[in-house]
């Protein structure tokens, strides 16, 4: 058992912590991304420890991004990390699938709603008036990434809350309405998890968080959607791809 050393004595390392670095040499060497890892109590007994030392060792490697719970089914080790593309036209649920990953989205609420003074004011609505707002969980590979936000112009997508029970929102604005949004302007922000966060995302509370907002329009660039998506960023990195023709300053 490793030991520290600190002013004259000789601190030992907490077990639970000698167990979630042995666990993390194993799940990067043992296991592929999805499998399952053994239950608490095959642990305990084969580590000769508690599961409550069990249990905290695994909170270590649910910190580090390594692992995720999954009431019902376990501990499974956490996928690569996914690499998505921000353009002006990018779906997400069409990125994913180019990637090789299986996504769903589930509907968390719907309705309307007063937003936000600054969203508000990007529809040039006054203070009061309401706008549609639709709250949504992208599960990928069978495990939570990401929350959105959507609020959209309510007079441009009528009958929504009786068409919509989950899936691509981008699918069911082409498909019902005609609507084929772009980005105009895009926004990312470190974020840190809330309560709310950690209870749908399964990541610690205060975990860093990846916020991407974006402005998206109609053909004709009038303002549709505002989105705000919330990610786990030990699970999800945004990349930008830059025009080689856009214009260099001198």
């Amino acid at each position: 058992m490793s030991r520290q050393v600190t002013g004259g004595s000789i601190d030992k390392t907490p077990r639970y912590r000698e167990l979630a670095d042995t666990l993390a040499r194993e799940v990067r060497t043992d296991y592929t991304p999805g499998e399952l890892l053994p239950t608490e109590a095959v642990l305990a007994q084969r580590f000769g420890v508690n599961r409550h030392t069990v249990r905290r060792a695994l909170d270590e490697l649910v910190a580090a991004g390594m692992v995720t719970r999954h009431q019902g089914r376990g501990t499974q080790v956490v996928d690569r990390r996914l690499d998505y593309a921000v353009s002006a036209g990018s779906k997400v649920t069409q990125n994913l699938a180019e990637l090789g990953f299986v996504s769903h989205t589930d509907c968390l609420s719907q309705g309307l709603d007063v937003p936000p003074e600054a969203i508000a004011q990007r529809f040039g609505r006054g203070p009061g008036e309401q706008l549609l707002c639709v709250d949504t969980l992208r599960h990928i590979d069978g495990a939570p990434v990401m929350l959105l936000r959507h609020w959209f112009d309510p007079t441009r997508v009528p009958g929504w809350e009786q068409r919509y029970r989950g899936g691509s929102t981008r699918a069911l604005l082409n498909q019902h309405y005609g609507l084929q949004l772009v980005r105009r302007r895009v926004r990312i922000e470190a974020g840190s998890a809330t309560r709310d966060d950690t209870r749908y995302l399964c990541c610690p509370l205060n975990a860093p968080l990846l916020q991407l907002s974006s402005d998206n329009v109609d053909r004709d660039g009038t303002l549709v959607e505002v989105s705000i998506g919330r990610a786990r960023a030990d699970r999800l990195a945004y990349h930008i791809d830059f025009d080689p023709t856009d214009e260099v300053p001198s």
